[in-house]
């Protein structure tokens, strides 16, 4: 496949993600959220092949992109799969998907308590059994101790940013709200900029 074929299949897709996609961890009878979807980037694949994807972003500017987006990709998608909506507020029921990927959104969270409202709104809409996908800014190699600490979870990080931080104690209560890894979660450290894990996890 040339090059060109491939981006227009995979879009800018997460390199993570891809890794799932390329271990047949999703199957098309699965019902997926792209939980902060923004413009749509980690959704391209999902609707080129054909998958049940949704997705949500407060943003409604992007909302309208992920829209035209999927219409352009595929003009028999139903583009109100995709909704303007918060974390903190999924506007889906309980137990509505198979999966729920997301992408460098959860360390947008403004407190500690905001963070684990978006992760019991994510723990709701999945069903029992059900993949949760994340990616966000984590304190585990070291990073913290060239950060600047704002207090509730929140720092500045040598990259100029200001993120919510999950550090090793927040991991483990992740664990503990029904929740068990899939695999062990990873982190890449960007030398004195930032610090960023993947996790992979089940309801249970």
């Amino acid at each position: 496949m040339e090059i060109t074929d491939l981006n227009r299949l995979l879009g800018n897709v997460d390199i993570y993600l891809l890794d799932q996609i390329l271990k047949g961890r999703f199957t098309k009878e699965m019902r997926m959220l792209d939980a902060g979807c923004g413009e749509g980037r980690n959704t391209v694949y999902f609707i080129n092949q054909d998958y049940q994807i949704f997705g949500i972003d407060p943003n409604e500017l992007a909302i309208q992109y992920c829209r035209y987006q999927a219409k352009s990709l595929n003009p028999e998608y139903d583009v109100h799969r995709f909704q303007v909506g918060r974390l903190e507020e999924i506007p889906f029921h309980a137990g509505a998907f198979d999966v729920v990927i997301c992408s460098a959104v959860l360390h947008f969270a403004e407190s500690v308590d905001n963070f684990w409202q978006m992760i019991r709104e994510i723990h709701r809409v999945l069903k029992s059994g059900g993949i949760f996908w994340f990616r966000m800014c984590t304190g585990f190699g070291g990073i913290l101790e060239q950060s600047e600490s704002l207090g509730n979870g929140k720092y500045l990080l040598p990259d100029g940013t200001e993120r919510f931080v999950l550090n090793r104690e927040q991991m483990k209560e992740i664990e503990q709200k029904d929740f068990r890894f899939l695999e062990a979660p990873k982190t890449v450290l960007v030398l004195e900029k930032r610090e960023m894990g993947i996790f992979l996890l089940e309801k249970i």
